[in-house]
């Protein structure tokens, strides 16, 4: 969900905003009903719904809804589509999504099925994605998106575009997702969302000259003042970190015959490239002086790739997560046949990270079922977790990624309807539509605590098997070092040995912009990514 206001098309004018359009029938839908007068009760709720007293029309409308009135069908499903839109207007957005998901899944039944969608559209600007409003989108055919295709409502037809592309994406249908994405106008606010997606979905099926167009037309949208995305440094350096994971992933080929591997030095270039237009003070930096290290190990750059390494073990960065960075410590040093550092990597990774492998999974033990795991994370982010120090800030930093936060917004959203509920007069809180509107919370916040209890659950135990691979990949290092001492190294590992001892990529070259100052043991923040260490090759000492 990408919550932004839309211009005309927001909350406070939604009300001028109640359009009705024309929904063109596609193969055999079952017949709506007929109208027929309609009972006085339903007639006063139109008539105080106009005046835009939604809450005493709101009731009016239920007592239809639930049959109290005897109305013929096609007014009770007006009252159903007049409700949904009160409910909206009352703010109780859950309620109004329970309503127009049951129109929705009526479909060409419903009178009201095709007017529905944009209501859709707006509370999609108002609940996060978890509420699942994009399934429901995906419940119409693209053809039926046309009718918004005009000048009035080009903001909607491009948010509904949008909309459609996420679900087909979900659904794995991704030439249609990106069919969908490629047609949101360039002055849409959902453009960069689109083609951040579109990228994406081209990764998937794993084509990287258009998912590397699309990356890029997202940082050019923004340096030309794109309007409609919350953050634009985030999502610019999201496009950086997504080029260069392509390039470094174009670089890095594999003969599928012989197993043998080339890297495509250009594209390597650019992926670092991409990584260093990434700032200091960006949430990625981290990330992208990392991932940076295996490509400058890739191109012999060894001085740089362990200059990046020394910075994240700053103590700037005493939170930060990075246990693969020994890993690749130890490589570079066993490439260079130093092995005596090679086995202090190692050391230094289980002296480090056995512990936490440990408590992680000693911690993980402690929750049944996905109620406690979301108790859990709510104590995590509060700092109230009864964490110890050696894994309180792992586990914070992998519990924070924002698909997990929207889920948290969500089940607080939910919340905050249900105190609004508390507040209201009682003629309103205690009729049948009052409870009708507690148990519409009830069941969604539920459901969405269990959901995000499971999503946490899941990064965590996405975070123990990650780890887990780590410690794999300490034991392969660990075993290729004892064959080496034992003089049975692979013939591969031997030319790997034999070209780092012809590298200069072993050797700290300065220029003439540069100065090289030894490290005393003090960290400076202004020398934060601008580390190198020398490392000498001792292969066929």
């Amino acid at each position: 969900m990408v919550a932004m206001a839309l211009g005309a098309w927001s909350a406070t004018t939604a009300h001028a905003q109640d359009m009705v359009f024309n929904v063109e029938e596609t193969g055999q839908p079952p017949a709506p009903p007929a109208e027929g007068p309609p009972s006085e009760a339903l007639a006063n709720a139109l008539r105080l719904y106009q005046q835009e007293r939604y809450m005493e029309a709101s009731v009016q409308f239920q007592r239809v809804v639930e049959g109290e009135t005897q109305d013929a069908p096609a007014n009770v499903q007006k009252a159903q589509f007049f409700l949904g839109k009160a409910l909206y207007h009352l703010r109780f957005y859950q309620s109004a999504l329970a309503i127009f998901d049951e129109i929705t899944q009526q479909g060409q039944g419903h009178n009201y099925f095709g007017q529905t969608l944009q209501w859709l559209a707006q509370l999609a600007t108002q609940l996060p994605e978890p509420a699942g409003i994009i399934e429901k989108v995906g419940r119409y055919g693209t053809d039926q998106l046309e009718q918004f295709n005009t000048a009035e409502s080009s903001g909607l037809y491009n948010q509904l575009i949008y909309l459609m592309g996420r679900f087909k994406y979900s659904q794995g249908e991704f030439e249609e997702a990106i069919r969908l994405f490629q047609q949101v106008d360039r002055q849409s606010d959902y453009y960069v969302y689109a083609r951040f997606f579109e990228g994406i979905a081209h990764v998937r099926t794993r084509r990287a000259q258009p998912a590397i167009q699309a990356f890029r037309a997202i940082v050019d949208a923004i340096e030309e003042g794109v309007t409609g995305v919350e953050d634009t440094s985030r999502m610019r350096d999201l496009a950086w970190l997504s080029l260069a994971r392509v390039y470094y992933t174009a670089a890095n080929r594999t003969n599928a015959e012989t197993g043998e591997r080339t890297i495509d030095g250009t594209l390597l270039g650019n992926a670092v490239i991409a990584w260093n237009e990434i700032g200091t003070g960006s949430e990625y930096w981290l990330d992208a002086l990392f991932e940076e290290s295996w490509a400058f190990f890739l191109a012999d750059e060894y001085s740089r790739a362990m200059g990046n390494i020394h910075t994240l073990f700053s103590p700037y960065f005493d939170d930060a997560y990075y246990p693969e960075a020994l890993v690749l410590k130890a490589v570079i040093f066993f490439s260079a046949c130093q092995v005596d550092n090679a086995e202090a990597m190692i050391f230094q990774f289980h002296e480090r990270y056995d512990p936490v492998q440990a408590e992680l999974q000693s911690t993980l033990g402690q929750f049944e079922d996905n109620q406690q795991f979301f108790d859990f994370l709510q104590r995590v982010r509060a700092g109230e977790a009864n964490l110890s120090p050696r894994i309180r800030g792992v586990v914070s930093s992998a519990l924070s990624d924002r698909t997990l936060l929207r889920h948290v917004e969500y089940v607080r959203l939910l919340e905050a309807e249900e105190a609004r509920l508390n507040q209201a007069p009682s003629e309103f809180k205690d009729s049948s539509l009052g409870s009708r509107i507690l148990q519409d919370i009830f069941v969604a916040k539920s459901f969405a605590i269990d959901q995000t209890g499971d999503l946490a659950r899941g990064r965590y135990n996405r975070l123990i098997d990650d780890l887990n691979e780590l410690m794999n990949q300490v034991d392969t290092v660990e075993l290729e070092i004892a064959t080496f001492q034992r003089g049975q190294l692979s013939q591969e590992m031997q030319e790997q040995q034999t070209q780092v001892a012809r590298s200069g990529g072993l050797n700290v070259e300065v220029d003439e912009e540069h100065q090289m100052w030894p490290f005393d043991g003090e960290y400076w923040r202004d020398e934060l990514g601008f580390y190198r260490q020398q490392v000498t090759s001792q292969c066929g000492r």
